[in-house]
């Protein structure tokens, strides 16, 4: 179908103000959350300690925006409303901008498209005024009743557009992204309080944190109340500074992730953003500490000079642009990997919550509780498998020692020794091999349960990726070289690559239409099976396409590898191996989780099984 475009049948004219002011609103006022987000940005740039919205019909029905800040006197009620008004460019300065609005847009584009009305005291006048505004009409300012501050009344929004009311979702889609847009003004404004209420009911009541408080540690009781009481284990603080910019914030371990982007909150000189620059920096810094398809919990305040950042991008001044966004970008990535680097070996406690929750002995509903002694009887199958895995000794079979792990000879233990007086070790001290798969520790304070697999792949990548920026991978040549068959394409994928899998210790070269030959592998890597992993190294680059940035690929490469020089399940192991594994894990605080994100290991304190039996 072709569109018909209608040339104009008159000349040029200028329209009229209410045209313009509706126009100039579209990109102002775009739904309720754009409505409160641009008063409540008002009540903080007027210095509210306490601000309290309510919405009626997720805020089409009516929006109320209240504050305790320094109020106004009728003539800036007056000025208020006509566009292009403010108080906050200082000098007409759009480049030192130092508040969160600067426009002037926002409550006459409000005016244009619903009925507006404002009271407001100015501190230590002893009266108040209100000034109404419908579909662009002015009325007042009149005296008025109210005992401080500000407060903003938005009834029938869009009446004055009613197509636009079309676009709009349903009442409660629209209450969840104003809870969202306050959510994100209360972590930048954390000594600032906010109460959100729809339909008499509270949805947020977050309380200010002390004013002697630093930003940090105020940051920290607000992440907490956002978050929930978990924030508190399973994010570090962040501190980092560098030319001019400084960088507080709080982030998660990798292992306490998420689904969507949601929980990732930045802020730029106290202004909330969404900025793809610093989103992808974050996506960079959590990179083979996470799923791909899952997401950090991050907040992240930025301060810098105003002059090497430019806030009036958009009318809606949540996009920003930087001076030099590569300096941001590896400012962001260090902080954040320096951040979960201090936290050293920590795994989310919500690990040891699933764990204990699947622990627990499963009753009926209609069944009383009853003492784990009683509704819960053990096999003895279980715990005679795993000793008769516990024992090192030769006369159990014959075990194979971890490739490219230091593994200490064992001296003969003295049983007379107190158990007091064993290593007090973050990971504890092995005791058991689990179906040959997990290693059971015993700790001071509690239980760890190991995966042997993971927490070995992410210590050989870890290697992998040291050796790559020293002076490279050591290789073994192959005594037979190893013929790999491919299928077509993905042979000529792989040999394209030939150079940067050389640098990580893995030497290819044409054999053939659809086959390479493999003359060397990785050192650390022991035995492994070349052909499986060109095989798969082959599938990835021929699905990947055009090579990424060289070291993004090289990583990539070298997970790949360190998945296959790892240990693998089924794989019986000696105790010293196994508290070898523990040693090194403790010594790489990345180790909490494999490349690929998944949890290394989960720690029970002592608590839980005393719980779970009742004792």
């Amino acid at each position: 179908m072709q569109t018909v475009l209608a040339h104009p049948s008159s000349g040029i004219r200028a329209l009229p103000d209410s045209v313009v002011n509706r126009i100039a609103a579209g990109e102002v006022v775009e739904r309720p959350a754009s409505v409160v987000k641009e008063l409540v940005e008002n009540a903080l740039d007027a210095g509210a300690h306490q601000v309290t919205i309510t919405l009626q019909g997720g805020g089409k029905a009516a929006i109320r925006v209240a504050d305790d800040g320094i109020g106004m006197s009728p003539d800036d009620l007056a000025l208020a409303v006509q566009r292009h008004a403010t108080s906050k460019l200082a000098d007409d300065d759009l480049i030192d901008i130092r508040t969160l609005g600067f426009r002037g847009e926002a409550l006459p584009s409000i005016g244009a498209v619903a009925k507006l009305n404002i009271t407001s005291r100015a501190r230590g006048s002893s009266e108040a005024y209100r000034i109404v505004v419908s579909g662009g009409q002015e009325k007042g300012p009149a005296p008025a009743a109210l005992s401080s501050g500000t407060a903003v009344d938005v009834e029938e929004l869009f009446y004055a557009v009613p197509a636009r009311l079309k676009f709009l979702k349903s009442d409660q889609a629209e209450t969840a992204a104003v809870a969202d847009t306050i959510r994100r003004l209360a972590l930048a404004a954390p000594k600032v309080g906010f109460r959100l209420q729809s339909e008499k009911r509270t949805i947020l009541d977050l309380t200010p944190a002390d004013e002697s408080l630093a930003f940090t540690s105020a940051l920290e009781h607000r992440v907490a109340d956002l978050f929930g009481p978990d924030a508190r284990t399973n994010m570090r603080p962040l501190h980092a500074t560098r030319e001019g910019l400084a960088m507080e914030g709080m982030v998660g371990l990798p292992t306490w992730h998420r689904a969507t982007t949601r929980d990732i909150y930045l802020m730029v000189n106290d202004r909330p953003v969404r900025d793809r620059l610093l989103t992808s920096a974050i996506r960079a810094a959590y990179a083979d500490l996470m799923p791909r398809d899952r997401f950090p919990a991050v907040v992240i305040a930025i301060a810098i000079d105003p002059a090497r950042v430019d806030v009036n991008v958009h009318p809606q001044k949540s996009d920003v642009r930087f001076q030099n966004p590569g300096h941001m970008r590896g400012l962001i990535i260090t902080a954040i990997r320096d951040a979960l680097g201090e936290a050293g070996l920590a795994a989310s406690t919500s690990l040891a919550d699933q764990a204990a929750e699947a622990f627990a002995p499963q009753t009926s509903s209609s069944s009383s509780r009853q003492p784990a002694a009683h509704s819960y009887r053990p096999s003895t199958s279980g715990w005679q498998e795993a000793a008769s895995h516990y024992d090192p000794g030769p006369a159990r079979g014959r075990t194979i020692p971890l490739d490219g792990m230091d593994v200490p000879s064992s001296p003969a233990v003295d049983t007379s020794q107190p158990e007091s007086e064993e290593p007090d070790y973050p990971l504890g001290t092995a005791r058991a091999q689990l179906h040959e798969t997990y290693i059971l520790s015993e700790s001071r304070d509690g239980i760890v349960l190991v995966d042997a697999h993971a927490a070995h792949e992410r210590l050989v990548y870890e290697k992998l990726k040291a050796g790559l920026e020293r002076d490279g991978i050591a290789t073994q040549p192959l005594l037979i070289p190893d013929v790999v068959d491919l299928p077509a394409g993905n042979a000529s994928a792989l040999l394209a690559e030939a150079e940067n899998l050389a640098k990580l210790g893995l030497v290819v070269e044409a054999f053939g239409a659809n086959a390479v030959l493999v003359r060397e592998t990785p050192a650390m890597l022991g035995v492994c099976n070349a052909a499986a992993l060109v095989r798969d190294l082959a599938e990835e680059f021929a699905e990947s396409g055009a090579s990424n940035r060289l070291e993004n690929r090289l990583h990539a490469v070298a997970s790949t590898m360190a998945c296959h020089g790892s240990v693998r399940a089924g794989r019986r192991l000696k105790q010293d191996e196994m508290n070898a594994l523990l040693r090194e894990m403790e010594q790489v605080p990345a180790a909490a989780q494999c490349n690929h994100g998944r949890p290394t290991f989960i720690t029970l304190d002592k608590a839980r099984p005393d719980k779970l039996f009742d004792r």
